[in-house]
């Protein structure tokens, strides 16, 4: 049986946890959540797993050595003691992505020219030839983490981030990653157990996710490949073999999954993306104004959804938000409402009182994830104190 080794899985701020309990249920060992990261050991069969299945990893990177470097001559001598061999050819190609947190090394392309001459140069002694770089479709990718003086070399198992699932090939103005999409998702605690609505569905994205936590469906089913899929200890049947015990574990999804959006282009891109991913049985989008509309199904309904914010609103801003909370206040009770904005001055003009509040980042802007709950059959909201920052 092989060994475990450790894995490096990168994640959105505020998401730690929820992956760590992903991990944790998908059975990997020694799981530790720090920022943004997770940490964790696994087989190579569970590390093929874990790029299929998690919903809230960006990354997953295998570390394969580690030392102390202060300047350009230690940082070069440490990666020219790792036996590139192992992991590459003189005939494959490979990139370097650095991440820097050091006072000795503040330039991201010199510490990649360096580390890429350190290789190149091993192999010209070994060989005579040399493996050349490829920034879009290389063979192997390194990653190379310098934290104050400690210099991490990691293999990327995934290749392209994970959020990139493979299902969309059209996005709207303002498309939501797909992470963040099944993040907020699962922080909402959708479990797939009651009708679900996102009332401005974009390109689908959120809809997409759903579907797939609800039927229990692996995250990057869709993907065409991972970077693993091209090292020389690729294992295509032991892959096969994890995707198979992956998908007897889906299961039946017994309520409705419903997206609308207003404009005409945003339904057909969300109706686009959902059939690339399989999902169209369980997911239906017609094209609806969120403002006109009204609760359609008897029981709990759960919501998560994008709202526009920014620019594109300008003076607007205020009257579109107060409208979300009459909408949800007059039309929508017995129903749990989510949603996600960078606009944080805009939440004050929705006249409810959100249950929740998480910080969350939507790219580079700030945002909060609110809560409000509606009551049954009331036109109030439900009070609750714990209304976190």
């Amino acid at each position: 049986m092989e060994d475990n080794f450790k894995m490096v899985a990168k994640t959105l701020f505020g998401f730690e946890e929820l992956l760590e309990k992903e991990l944790t249920q998908l059975g990997a060992q020694k799981v530790k959540a720090g920022t943004r990261v997770v940490t964790f050991y696994g087989d190579k069969g569970f590390m093929y797993k874990a790029n299929l299945a998690l919903r809230t990893a960006l990354k997953i990177l295998k570390p394969i050595h580690e030392f102390k470097a202060f300047n350009d001559k230690s940082l070069y001598d440490g990666i020219q003691r790792i036996d590139w061999s192992k992991y590459l050819t003189q005939h494959q190609t490979f990139v370097i992505e650095t991440t820097l947190h050091s006072d000795h090394f503040n330039h991201s392309q010199f510490v990649a020219l360096k580390s890429k001459d350190a290789i190149v140069d091993q192999f010209r002694e070994k060989t005579g030839t040399r493996p050349d770089i490829d920034k879009d479709f290389p063979d192997v990718k390194i990653h190379v983490h310098i934290d104050r003086d400690l210099v991490t070399v990691s293999l990327d198992t995934s290749g392209e981030s994970l959020h990139r699932r493979g299902y969309k090939t059209a996005t709207n103005i303002a498309p939501i990653n797909e992470v963040l999409a099944a993040g907020m998702l699962l922080l909402s605690g959708w479990d797939g157990t009651s009708h679900f609505i996102d009332p401005m569905c974009g390109s689908g994205t959120i809809l997409a996710e759903a579907a797939m936590i609800a039927c229990n469906i692996p995250a990057n089913i869709n993907r065409k490949e991972f970077a693993f899929e091209k090292w020389s200890d690729w294992d295509s049947e032991l892959f096969d073999k994890i995707l198979e015990s992956l998908l007897k574990k889906t299961r039946d999804f017994h309520y409705t999954i419903t997206g609308y959006d207003k404009a005409p282009s945003a339904v057909m891109k969300a109706k686009d993306n959902i059939k690339n991913a399989n999902l169209d049985e369980f997911v239906k989008i017609r094209e609806a104004n969120f403002f006109e509309t009204e609760k359609q199904t008897d029981g709990p309904l759960h919501m998560v959804f994008n709202p526009p914010y920014g620019e594109r609103l300008n003076i607007e801003m205020e009257r579109f938000y107060r409208e979300i909370g009459d909408i949800l206040k007059n039309n929508y009770s017995n129903t749990n409402a989510w949603f996600i904005t960078a606009n944080l001055e805009a939440l004050k003009f929705v006249g409810l009182r959100p249950s929740r509040k998480i910080k969350l980042f939507n790219g580079k802007l700030e945002a909060r994830f609110v809560k409000y709950e509606m009551y049954a059959g009331s036109k109030r909201t439900k009070f609750q104190t714990n209304d976190l920052d």
